[in-house]
């Protein structure tokens, strides 16, 4: 049992829980996540590891109110417990100093992209970080993010906050200026895909983080599936990260697509348990 002693709302389906997990919080490194269970009956969700404190002994997550599980989580409070937290897993990311890193991260993306850019920062590199959503109240841990780049450039669809336009644009400002030695984004599949082509035009090494597409998080049930430099991988296992220029992810947005009604109909029967 895992006990809840924070949560703060970033948004109205975008929240940030501290829990309990001394083991994990020793242990994680960048680019790991956990497997979260809140009750006997419930699904597995996989969720990046936003941070750790050793000290106090806890880890903390950020949650997009995405389906049924988080749904319920969303409504849970401190003090109250969740059955399991398993973790950590997943391979961590490969951080040395390289030179120059653009890390780059689409709405909550920015989360599990934080402990990334300390670690490349703290590896003495020069981080650049680009953070993009669809509006200012989108855009998550820009104090954090700042305090581990050397430049933050903000970009926002509607251009309520930062600079107008996708991530794709911020990140060309800096591929165009200057050399970059290495690139990581972390966001939605369909952004990650063009992140991709955007620097592979620049010929430079890049990783995405795949973890939305996990279910089981052991390399069980098959569901992480990707296809990458043609061959099949599974992101629990294999990742959660891999080359992003390899990926198919034509593929894996298409079937990341596969269970949107049942999903959509178990949120709906639980919407009318709780009002």
């Amino acid at each position: 049992m895992n006990k809840i002693v924070e949560k703060e709302f970033f948004s109205e389906n975008v929240f940030k829980m501290v829990i309990e997990a001394p083991e994990i919080a020793i242990s994680r490194k960048p680019g790991n996540f956990v497997i979260v269970r809140l009750d006997e009956k419930g699904e597995r969700i996989p969720l990046t590891i936003a941070g750790a404190d050793p000290v106090r002994g806890t880890i903390t997550l950020v949650v997009q109110r995405v389906g049924l599980t988080t749904a319920k989580m969303m409504r849970m409070e401190p003090g109250e417990m969740i059955l399991d937290v398993a973790g950590p897993l997943g391979k961590p990311t490969h951080i040395e100093k390289v030179g120059t890193v653009l890390c780059a991260g689409g709405g909550v993306g920015i989360a599990p992209l934080l402990p990334i850019a300390q670690g490349f920062k703290e590896a003495g590199n020069k981080v650049i970080s680009v953070l993009a959503a669809r509006s200012k109240d989108l855009i998550i841990l820009e104090e954090e993010m700042r305090a581990c780049s050397d430049e933050v450039i903000i970009m926002t669809d509607d251009g309520s906050y930062g600079k107008k336009g996708l991530v794709t644009e911020g990140m060309e400002e800096v591929l165009q200026r200057e050399p970059v030695d290495l690139s990581v984004v972390i966001g939605p599949a369909i952004m990650m895909k063009f992140a991709a082509l955007t620097t592979q035009k620049y010929n430079v090494k890049t990783y995405a983080s795949l973890n939305t597409i996990m279910v089981d998080g052991t390399g069980m049930c098959g569901a992480c599936r990707v296809t990458v430099g043609g061959k099949t991988r599974f992101v629990c296992i294999d990742g959660p990260e891999f080359d992003a220029h390899e990926v198919d992810f034509d593929e894996m947005i298409q079937r990341l697509g596969a269970f949107k009604e049942q999903e959509k109909e178990a949120y709906e029967r639980y919407l009318k348990t709780v009002s």
